[in-house]
C-alpha cells in the first residue's frame, strides 16, 4: 500500500485503475461501503484500487473559519482508510487554486495523467470541480469522453435515515454517542496526549484523570460519560468529564479521563478515548464532599454500562472482513 500526499509521489499504475473520491469525514458505513466496492471492483478488473481524499479539509479551504470541528483527524481517516488495503491512498493538499478547476481539468490533472483511471466509483450526491459543478452527469459525460467508466452507489440507510458525516456530527455534538455506533461501525473516538493538568483529581478528589490535550477535532456534548480508554495496546474501563468543570470556575474545555483500577504514570503517553455511553450533564456542585459522592455514582453506573458484551472495544482501528471488503 502506498500513502501519498502528491501525485509526484506516485508512480502511474501500468494496469490504470479504479478510483473513488471524497472527503471521507469520519469514515462512516457509506464511506466504507465505497471504498470497499472500489477495491472489489479494482480487483476484478485487474486494476490498482485508489482511494483520493483531501488534506486539508476543503470547508478549512473555502470557509475557513466557519467551519464545524471535523469527525476524524487526518492522521485518524487514513488508518481508518487503509484498513480495507487499497493500493493507493493519496491525501492531496486541496487549494484554492485546486478549486478552481473545472470537472475536466481536475479528472485530468489528478485522475486520469497520474493514475490511469479506468474505473470510477462515487457515491450518490458526489460532485467535483468548481462550484460541486462536476455532478454525476458530468462524470459520466466526461467518461464517454476520456474512456473511464462511472458506477454510483445509493447511500447506506440505518434507522430509517441516510447515513452521512452531517448526521454523525449532530448525533455526537449531543452526547448520542451509543447511537451512533451503528452508522461509524464503531464507538466514537477521540485521542490525543496526556498532559497535566489542574493536579485536582488525585489531589483532592481521590480520582486521578488522565487529561488530553484537545485538538482540532469533534468532541461530544459536555458531561459525563462511561468511556474505554487505548493506551499502550491495552483497552481499560473508565469515566471521562467533558466540560470546563465548573464547580472550580474553570472557562476552558477539558477532556478529563479517570481510567478504573489504574495507577500507571502515562504522562506524555498517547491515547484513545472511546465514548460507549452518557451518563449525566455537567453541574456545579456545592463543594468538594457533594462533588466526590457524585462521582462514586458515576464511576457506579460506568461499570455498569461496561460489563455489557455490546461496550466492549478491541485494541487498534479495525473491521470485520465484511467491511473491508476481505475476499
Amino acid at each position: 500500500m502506498i500513502i501519498a500526499k502528491s501525485i509526484d509521489e506516485i508512480i502511474k499504475p501500468e494496469q490504470g485503475a479504479c478510483v473513488t473520491i471524497g472527503n471521507f469525514d469520519g469514515v462512516h458505513k457509506g464511506h466504507q461501503k465505497l471504498i470497499s466496492s472500489t477495491c472489489k471492483k479494482a480487483r476484478a478488473n485487474g486494476l490498482a484500487s485508489v482511494v483520493v481524499t483531501f488534506d486539508p479539509h476543503p470547508l478549512r479551504v473555502l470557509v475557513n473559519s466557519k467551519t464545524p470541528p471535523f469527525i476524524t483527524l487526518t492522521s485518524q481517516k487514513l488508518e481508518l482508510i487503509a484498513l480495507h488495503k487499497p493500493d493507493i491512498i493519496l491525501a492531496l493538499n486541496f487549494t484554492k487554486e485546486m478549486a478552481a478547476l473545472s470537472p475536466e481539468e481536475f479528472i485530468q490533472r489528478y485522475l486520469i495523467e497520474p493514475l490511469g483511471m479506468k474505473e470510477m466509483v462515487v457515491g450518490y450526491d458526489y460532485a467535483l470541480g468548481k462550484g460541486r459543478s462536476g455532478n454525476y452527469e458530468t462524470i459520466v459525460k466526461l467518461g464517454q469522453k476520456h474512456e473511464y467508466g462511472v458506477e454510483r452507489l445509493d447511500p447506506v440507510i440505518i434507522n430509517d435515515a441516510v447515513v452521512s458525516s452531517s448526521r454523525i456530527r449532530d448525533m455526537v455534538s449531543e452526547g448520542n454517542v451509543w447511537d451512533v455506533r451503528p452508522l461509524l461501525g464503531r464507538f466514537y473516538q477521540v485521542r490525543g496526549e496526556v498532559v497535566h493538568g489542574m493536579n485536582r483529581g488525585g489531589r483532592l478528589l481521590g480520582f486521578p484523570t488522565a487529561n488530553i490535550k484537545l485538538e482540532d477535532e469533534l468532541f461530544p456534548k459536555k458531561g459525563v460519560y462511561a468511556i474505554r480508554v487505548e493506551v499502550e495496546g491495552k483497552v481499560l474501563p473508565g469515566v471521562a468529564n467533558i466540560g470546563k468543570n465548573p464547580t472550580f470556575g474553570n472557562e476552558a474545555l477539558s477532556v478529563e479521563a479517570h481510567i478504573l483500577d489504574f495507577s500507571k504514570d502515562i504522562y506524555g503517553k498517547d491515547i484513545r478515548v472511546h465514548f460507549i455511553q452518557r451518563i449525566r450533564s455537567e453541574k456545579k456542585f456545592n463543594g468538594l464532599d457533594e462533588l466526590k459522592e457524585r462521582i462514586g455514582i458515576d464511576i457506579g453506573l460506568a461499570r455498569e454500562i461496561l460489563s455489557y458484551p455490546e461496550s466492549q472495544v478491541r485494541p487498534g482501528l479495525h473491521l470485520s472482513e465484511s467491511e473491508s471488503g476481505a475476499e
